[in-house]
């Protein structure tokens, strides 16, 4: 793999998507269906995922491509692969609050090693680079040309004063049980993946996840985060979480700045 080419795809691929999606999201209105799990999709969903899966199959014809709009896709058996969640927060977008991504990951033998994620109505875009390095670029997101990028590192935290993050549409409960277990500064809530984002730049420094998600909701945001010298566990068992599981379907996990005493669930 040609992690440059890659890096400048995705990248562009997700400045595309967003682009799309946000003149669906300033329009006067749009269509909202539910999916066979009663899941919302739209077409500002459907739109970046066309343009996404044709730029990716295009670059990379070799490799396996997973998306969350294409169920064909789902029951495929690989351990590499492209994935992507074309519109991360669809229901964020739904009530126009912002806090929803466009992700583009590449998992290598299970586990998530590049990724971009993107927050086009908060103009915030991470993403790996070639080297692995996760990076923060600011500017105006010229499609062809970066602009400038800082190196994003998590946070050295202080377990008597934890800064978590956690959903904005799915907090419940055994999230407020599990995060009760540890002495928490303050908290914040956000929307999609930008929570991953948030431990990579070190705002917060842990986000559990007590829900159901799937592999194109985290992969990218998992992959930004290792980049920043983050962790993604499981919690049952506080082993890493892999990918490429029969269905995509993820266990609780807990993405994590190093150095917390975790507890399992």
């Amino acid at each position: 793999m040609n992690y440059e080419d890659l890096t400048q795809t995705m990248r562009r691929l997700a400045l595309e998507a967003g682009d799309k999606i946000m003149e669906i999201y300033k329009a006067d209105d749009f269509d909202v269906r539910a999916k066979s799990d009663d899941s919302p999709v739209t077409e500002a969903d459907e739109a970046a995922d066309a343009l996404i899966s044709a730029g990716l199959r295009a670059a990379f014809p070799e490799i396996a491509l997973i998306t969350e709009e294409q169920a064909d896709t789902h029951d495929l058996d690989v351990r590499d692969f492209l994935i992507v969640d074309p519109l991360d927060g669809t229901k964020e977008f739904v009530q126009r609050r912002g806090d929803f991504t466009v992700n583009i990951a590449l998992v290598e033998n299970g586990v998530p090693t590049r990724g971009v994620v993107y927050a086009p109505a908060k103009n915030r875009l991470f993403y790996t680079d070639a080297s692995g390095q996760s990076v923060e670029e600011t500017g105006d997101f010229d499609k062809q040309t970066p602009g400038a990028t800082t190196a994003i590192q998590v946070s050295d935290p202080d377990s008597g004063a934890l800064m978590v993050v956690a959903s904005k549409s799915h907090r419940d409960q055994a999230t407020d049980d599990y995060i009760n277990r540890y002495s928490v500064k303050d908290s914040k809530s956000a929307g999609s993946s930008l929570k991953f984002c948030l431990v990579a730049t070190g705002e917060a420094d842990f986000y559990p996840r007590l829900g159901r998600t799937m592999e194109w909701d985290t992969a990218a945001g998992h992959a930004v985060l290792t980049g920043a010298g983050g962790r993604v566990l499981r919690l049952d068992d506080l082993e890493p979480l892999v990918y490429g599981k029969p269905g995509f379907a993820n266990p609780y996990f807990v993405a994590t700045a190093p150095g917390i005493d975790l507890s399992p669930v």
